[in-house]
């Protein structure tokens, strides 16, 4: 499967339209799924999706290693999204509709990946992005380094500094409920 993927990667690289066509299809969902975790409405998120795939169209040729197509791909996810958030000047909270199409199943209940997820999207932007290709999408550091565009030091700094802000809120909320 991965060397199909590598030889259509290639085809593409060399100006395949009908290659590029088929890797956008094949890995459309994730595009979407990513863009939709970073901009949190539909509307945005297929923007993001068609900005994505007219800037990796107009640069696929600069893509010099194939295996590298996926984290290339989520490196220009980040950056339009990045585009649209700054275009809206905010962020917008989590809604049930995004929790509802998000799969989460380290957590037992449905409550606490609420909790979760609302937490997230109140870390600032990097601490964000590292926490959700790191946990979300079990990117290692050193690929998330390659997306950010970012020294691996620095990717463990924004995990770190993004779970222990978790943890506070966590904390925050428990309190509140308590006393």
């Amino acid at each position: 499967m991965e060397f199909e993927n590598d030889k259509m990667v290639k085809k593409a690289i060399r100006g395949n339209k009908k290659a590029f066509e088929q890797l956008i299809k094949q890995h459309y969902e994730r595009i979407y799924r990513t863009a939709y975790l970073y901009v949190h409405n539909e509307e945005d998120a297929l923007d993001v999706v068609q900005e994505t795939t007219y800037q990796a169209y107009k640069s696929i040729h600069s893509l010099k290693h194939p295996d590298y197509f996926m984290t290339w791909l989520t490196r220009i996810i980040i950056r339009c999204a990045g585009h649209i958030l700054k275009r809206r000047n905010n962020i917008v909270p989590l809604t049930d509709e995004v929790l509802s199409d998000l799969s989460v199943t380290y957590h037992s209940g449905h409550d606490e990946a609420i909790d979760l997820l609302n937490a997230i999207g109140q870390l600032k932007g990097n601490y964000r992005s590292a926490i959700i290709l790191f946990y979300y999408y079990d990117y290692s550091i050193k690929t998330i380094s390659e997306i950010m565009e970012i020294p691996e030091g620095t990717v463990k700094t924004y995990l770190s500094r993004g779970k222990a802000e978790l943890k506070k809120s966590y904390k925050d909320e428990e309190g509140k409920c308590n006393g």
